[in-house]
């Protein structure tokens, strides 16, 4: 259950399918494939080796492939998330997007895999077949009863785990939930009246499990949409039978009478307010319809307003989200080689999510949901989905599950290495930025888009604002509303549009910006000119006067021409000069390069301002900063001319206090090879590879950027102005509109911290 309730258009969605390579995967090879040296490793003869060892004993294959790593997503279409039964073809996009969530979120490789075939054996014996090749298998949106068949079959067939995310993942996150309420309301699980309306895969799933964790079986009323199962009903197959119990009700409403908890697995609107009234003092309800829940929870509260209420949704509390579960559940089992993942496994994923809804919540967690303190209690009974504990914590308790139940073939030693390890798989940057995103729907800003008539900013403008970010202010003429029904925008007024030419705040511009330059030599009729012509100066205007909280621009004309009209309406911070930071983000590490934007040739003293800031932002990326000042010597060797500002600003960085670590002048190469710096370079002060390379001028920090983002496109992120007293960010003339969404979301998010100090 995932339900985002976030909003886009189909041609937004369909260009974020088709943009660049189509689909969401590609495969990279982990090893170096440069020379013919590393192509006979990879292949022939050098693989012939592995291949040996593997025949031999062939738990090596563990050691010398993808196996352990890797999962399979497997579907044959025939019950899509809500859409239903519309082929295996069809059902690729969720497959891939159900492999990127592996990957994101537990570092685990995938593939999609979609058979078809109706056939439940003819299913099982192709999944079968492909043991060899992976550590594990994902079923996914198969319909029900044959997915009930094809898991048993299979998890009886496979040495491997098996897992059918729609039933166990939504009953793991389900039954964590379930934990905390009753925990909350004074309940125990043996004593709990459950009434479970559905009967598909996922309610089977939630009732078996919450029964294997101590709820009794006569306590558990189910629901299909005939009525209450009760044993003298004679049209249940094997699996709705398991559940029917000896009961004199029959109606859904009957059923809820004095109930204490609803598990709802159905359909929209299916639980009636009236019926609320009827259940237990503090009634626990899980309305887990997608994408509309059987009660929403304000009408839920306003029946019961002691009630604690879940759903799929992001936008209420609670939500209960598979994301939660089965990437953490799979790397747990993944790295104990498990044979199959239990009950014994699932309870542990239950528990632990449990737990840590229990503890407090990071800060960064807490920002990323409008500044409030998450706390447990009745609206926080399921962590939040971008909480990083969730990497270490869930993993560990399936892995240590596993291995108390028989099913690890390699058991872990040291549960301290191992969670440590957990921690290391991921990049905090990707974690942070995730998290920015989340911040951003939670505090939505008004952010200006100068160039709104460019067909980028407008694609930007417009995933801005259906992802709930905030509200895009369009700088531009008349025939915005056209380009935006050009885009598929059905009611474009729905948008904010500013004209420079025609709007009432024209003359609130002109008057600010003549203030600022009419002892710079400009007449007001030049001033009106420049405010009535060029949207950089009327948006930033704009900003300055508080009509709008961040601005964005850029891609219609170089960054300095930009940042040049920028600065003569906005200050600098503290009279420092502003400069430009890229994000270069790798799989497991982060790299940031300064200055990329502004400053031909800085002085020590500007490097030494570079460096500082750019420590504290690689903060708010979740970074401890490193900082190299990076150049083509190392330490003096070779001798070069254009090194002495380097040297000046270690030293200037020696004479303050400052809370990170820094090293230079150093080659690039050397500064990210920690092992390098050791062996050669034993008083190097950094304790690990540099996150942060201060370039000696921006023609190589500029050319460095630029390379990298060609040659890895997203993977390169900015470059982001620092030191502009309110936020701005210039984005590049070839940024796409995914590029443009992340600058102002991160502008966005510096707006509170302009007030006191730049982003």
């Amino acid at each position: 259950m995932s339900e985002s309730n976030v909003k886009f258009s189909e041609a937004e969605a369909l260009h974020f399918h088709a943009r660049g390579r189509p689909g969401k995967i590609e495969i990279v090879a982990s090893k170096p494939m440069a020379t013919q040296r590393d192509l006979s490793l990879a292949y022939s003869p050098g693989v012939a080796v592995p291949v040996r060892a593997i025949a031999e004993d062939p738990s090596r294959a563990y050691d010398y492939t993808a196996k352990g790593n890797l999962v399979a997503v497997i579907s044959n279409g025939t019950a899509i998330l809500g859409l239903g039964d519309l082929g295996a073809l069809a059902s690729k996009p969720v497959m891939e997007g159900k492999a990127v969530l592996f990957k994101r979120f537990a570092d685990v490789d995938s593939i999609d895999i979609e058979l078809d075939t109706r056939d439940p054996k003819a299913f099982i014996d192709a999944v079968a077949l492909m043991e060899p090749t992976f550590g594990g298998i994902n079923l996914e949106d198969i319909a029900a009863p044959d997915c009930f068949v094809i898991e048993q079959t299979l998890r009886e067939r496979m040495n491997i785990p098996v897992f059918h995310d729609d039933q166990h993942g939504t009953a793991i996150i389900t039954a964590a939930g379930l934990i905390n309420a009753c925990l909350l309301t004074g309940r125990e699980l043996r004593d709990v009246k459950v009434v479970v309306n559905g009967a598909g895969a996922a309610a089977i799933a939630c009732t078996e499990l919450i029964k294997a964790m101590g709820v009794r079986g006569d306590n558990v009323i189910m629901c299909d949409r005939t009525g209450v199962i009760h044993k003298e009903r004679d049209d249940l197959d094997q699996w709705k039978s398991a559940h029917a119990v000896v009961t004199e009700r029959r109606t859904l409403a009957e059923a809820l009478d004095g109930a204490d908890v609803f598990l709802g697995l159905s359909a929209a609107r299916a639980l009636k307010p009236e019926w609320v009234t009827k259940m237990a003092p503090q009634p626990i309800i899980f309305a887990m319809a997608n994408p509309d829940p059987e009660i929403t929870p304000p009408e839920a509260k306003a029946a019961r307003p002691d009630a604690i209420v879940a759903t799929g949704r992001s936008d209420y509390p609670n939500q209960v989200n598979n994301v939660l579960g089965f990437p953490f559940i799979f790397r747990g089992a993944l790295d104990v080689r498990a044979t199959a993942i239990n009950d014994e496994m699932k309870i542990a994923a239950a528990n632990a999510l449990a737990e840590l809804a229990r503890e407090a919540v990071p800060e960064e967690v807490a920002a990323a949901y409008g500044g409030v303190s998450q706390r447990f209690g009745a609206d926080y009974i399921i962590p939040a989905p971008f909480d990083p504990r969730l990497m270490e914590v869930v993993p560990a308790a399936v892995a240590e599950a596993a291995m108390r139940s028989g099913v690890a073939q390699r058991p872990i030693e040291n549960f301290a290495a191992y969670r440590q390890s957990l921690r290391a798989r991921l990049n905090p940057t990707v974690s942070v930025l995730s998290l920015a995103y989340e911040a951003a729907k939670s505090n939505p800003k008004r952010v200006l888009f100068a160039e709104g008539e460019e067909h980028v900013v407008l694609r930007a403008a417009i995933a801005f604002k259906e992802s709930g970010y905030g509200t895009p202010v369009l700088v531009g003429r008349e025939d915005v509303y056209d380009k935006l029904r050009d885009l598929g925008i059905d009611d474009p007024s729905g948008y904010e549009v500013l004209n420079s030419r025609n709007s009432p705040l024209v003359g609130r511009a002109v008057d600010h910006l003549y203030g600022r330059l009419q002892r710079r030599g400009f007449l007001r009729r030049e001033i009106e000119r420049m405010v009535n012509q060029d949207r950089n100066y009327f948006a930033a205007a704009m900003l300055a006067l508080g009509e709008a909280d961040a601005m964005i621009t850029g891609v219609t004309r170089p960054f300095s021409q930009s940042l040049r009209q920028v600065e003569m309406v906005i200050d600098h911070e503290d009279g420092s000069d502003p400069f430009g930071v890229n994000i270069i983000v790798g799989q497991n590490q982060t790299v940031l390069i300064a200055d990329t934007a502004v400053t031909e040739r800085p002085t020590a003293e500007q490097l030494a301002a570079i460096a500082v800031r750019s420590a504290a932002f690689a903060r708010r990326m979740g970074q401890e900063p490193r900082v190299a000042f990076v150049s083509y010597t190392t330490f003096g060797n070779p001798p070069g001319a254009y090194v002495g500002d380097l040297r000046e600003a270690v030293q200037l960085l020696d004479k303050r206090t400052v809370d990170f670590e820094y090293e230079g002048e150093m080659a690039p190469d050397l500064a990210l090879n920690h092992e390098m710096q050791r062996r050669y370079y034993p008083f190097s002060r950094l304790s690990g590879p540099a996150n942060i390379l201060i370039m000696p001028g921006l023609q190589s920090a500029s050319l460095s950027a630029k390379l990298l983002r060609a040659v890895g496109g997203e993977n390169v992120l900015g470059p982001f102005l620092l030191g502009m007293k309110l936020p701005v960010q210039i984005a590049p003339m070839t940024a796409g509109a995914s590029d443009l969404v992340t600058l102002a979301v991160l502008a966005a998010g510096a707006v509170e911290r302009a007030r006191g100090a730049s982003f």
